[in-house]
C-alpha cells in the first residue's frame, strides 16, 4: 500500500481557501497529524519513506484507518503500519487533552441524565464527535473527577501569596426539572516564585456573602496565607469576607468595571468626557501625583456632574489601593484584567455546552480548563519579578489607603 495522497500544506491551504472549503480546519489538522506520525515512524524505521537506505532497520507496511475525535470534527487518519513490530501514536489518540475530554464528558452526561436527545446531538455535532461510547465516557469522567478534584483540593504550599484575584462566572445547570443559574467563584494569586496560580473553584447558589466566606476560608484552610491585597469586582459580600478571612489584606476594586459604574451616573453624550477623565488618574507617575489627580477629577465632575462626583468620592480610597504598592506593579494589580482573560477561555468552553446536566458537570468542565491553565501558567515566564514581589512585602500601606479594607459603599 502507498503513502496516502496529501497535498503540502501550504497548497492545501490555498486550495481550501480557494474554495471556501468548509472543512478547511478539519484538513489541516489531518495532514499534521498525518505528517506527525509519518515522521514518527520514519525514525523507528531510521529511513524515511521510500528511501534506500543501508542504515535502514525497519519498513512500512502500509496503513490503518482511525478515527480522531476532535473539535474541528472526526478525522480521518491514516496510521502507519510497519512490518515487524507496531506503532501507536499514544500522545495523538489515547492522551486526550483534560478539557477536550470533559467537553465530550458533559456532553455524555448530559444524555444519560435525560437530556432531550436532539440537544444532545447538537452538541456532539457542534463538537465534531460522531461516535459517543458510554462505557468510555464513565472511565473518562471518572479519571477526571479525580484529577480536578485533586487539582481543588491540592495544598497551597507555594506562597506567600501576595496578591489575589477573585471573580465568580454564572453557569445555567438543570435541576429539579428547572434550569437555574449557578455561580463559579475562581481565586487566582501570585505565588512566592512569581508565577500566577489558580488557587480555587468552587459552585454556590448565590453569589453572596455566605458563599464568598464559605469560598475564602477553604483556601484559608488549603495554606492561603501572605494575602496583601485582594482585586475583584464589588462583588456583595465579598468585601467583608475579605475581612473575615484574610485579616490585614486590602481590597482593590477593579478599575475597569468601576468604570462602568460611574458611567452610569452621567448622561450617555458626556461619558466619552468622564471616562478620559477617569484615565488620567491612572496615568499618573507616582502616589502623590495620583492623590492629586483624583482632587482634580472630582472637582471637574462636582461642577457638572455633582451625583457622580459623590460616587467616585465614596469609592476613590477602594479604587486607590494599589498605590501603596511598588509603581512597577500598578498595571498588574489596579484591575482584575488577568482574570477576565481567564473568564474568556472558560467561557470558550462552557458555552458549547450551554445548559449543564448537573453541578458536577460544571466542576468537572471548568475544572479541567483551569488545570490546564495553571500547568500552562507553571512552565510559562514568571508573571511578577521575584525582586518585586519582595519589595511590595516590605512595601508598607499608606494611611489614606488603610480603609480600603472596609469601603464605605458598594453601589452598583
Amino acid at each position: 500500500m502507498t503513502a496516502p495522497d496529501s497535498l503540502p500544506l501550504h497548497a492545501l491551504a490555498e486550495n481550501n481557501l480557494a474554495a471556501a472549503s468548509p472543512d478547511l480546519l478539519r484538513a489541516m489538522v489531518k495532514t499534521f497529524a498525518d505528517a506527525l506520525m509519518s515522521a514518527e515512524a520514519d525514525a523507528l524505521c531510521n529511513a524515511e519513506y521510500g528511501q534506500v537506505s543501508d542504515e535502514r532497520v525497519n519498513h512500512r507496511n502500509g496503513y490503518r484507518p482511525r478515527e480522531w475525535d476532535t473539535r474541528a470534527g472526526t478525522v480521518e487518519l491514516a496510521v502507519p503500519k510497519l512490518r515487524s513490530g507496531s506503532y501507536f501514536p499514544h500522545w495523538l489518540l489515547e492522551r486526550r487533552r483534560r478539557a477536550e475530554q470533559a467537553l465530550i464528558s458533559v456532553v455524555a452526561t448530559a444524555y444519560l441524565l435525560g437530556v432531550s436527545t436532539r440537544r444532545v446531538e447538537k452538541l456532539a455535532e457542534s463538537l465534531g464527535v460522531t461516535q459517543l461510547s458510554k462505557s468510555q465516557v464513565s472511565a473518562m469522567a471518572k479519571h477526571l473527577d479525580e484529577h480536578v478534584a485533586a487539582f481543588r483540593n491540592r495544598p497551597l504550599d507555594a506562597g506567600p501569596y501576595t496578591f489575589v484575584w477573585v471573580d465568580a462566572l454564572t453557569q445555567k445547570v438543570r435541576e429539579g426539572g428547572r434550569i437555574i443559574n449557578v455561580h463559579t467563584p475562581v481565586a487566582v494569586g501570585v505565588n512566592a516564585d512569581g508565577h500566577r496560580e489558580i488557587l480555587g473553584l468552587d459552585v454556590t447558589t448565590a453569589e453572596d456573602g455566605a458563599g464568598w466566606l464559605a469560598f475564602l476560608r477553604s483556601l484559608v484552610a488549603r495554606g492561603l496565607s501572605g494575602v496583601q491585597l485582594v482585586v475583584s469586582d464589588a462583588h456583595a459580600g465579598l468585601v467583608d469576607a475579605i475581612g473575615a478571612t484574610l485579616p490585614g489584606a486590602s481590597w482593590q476594586r477593579c478599575r475597569t468595571h468601576y468604570a462602568r459604574n460611574l458611567l452610569s451616573q452621567v448622561p450617555k453624550s458626556a461619558q466619552p468626557w468622564v471616562a478620559t477623565l477617569l484615565r488620567t488618574v491612572f496615568e499618573q507617575p507616582d502616589t502623590d501625583a495620583v492623590t492629586a489627580q483624583m482632587a482634580h477629577v472630582l472637582d471637574a465632575l462636582e461642577a457638572k456632574f455633582p451625583k457622580a462626583a459623590t460616587h467616585l468620592d465614596a469609592a476613590q480610597h477602594d479604587l486607590l489601593a494599589f498605590t501603596g504598592f511598588p509603581r512597577e506593579l500598578w498595571r498588574q494589580i489596579w484591575s482584575n484584567n488577568p482574570q477576565e482573560r481567564l473568564n474568556k477561555e472558560i467561557r470558550r468552553r462552557t458555552d458549547v455546552v450551554g445548559v449543564f446536566p448537573d453541578r458536577t458537570a460544571v466542576v468537572r468542565l471548568v475544572g479541567a480548563v483551569l488545570a490546564e491553565q495553571n500547568d500552562e501558567w507553571t512552565e510559562a515566564r514568571r508573571y511578577m519579578g521575584l525582586d518585586l514581589l519582595a519589595k511590595a512585602r516590605l512595601h508598607p500601606i499608606e494611611s489614606e489607603t488603610d480603609e480600603t479594607a472596609l469601603p464605605t459603599e458598594l453601589t452598583a
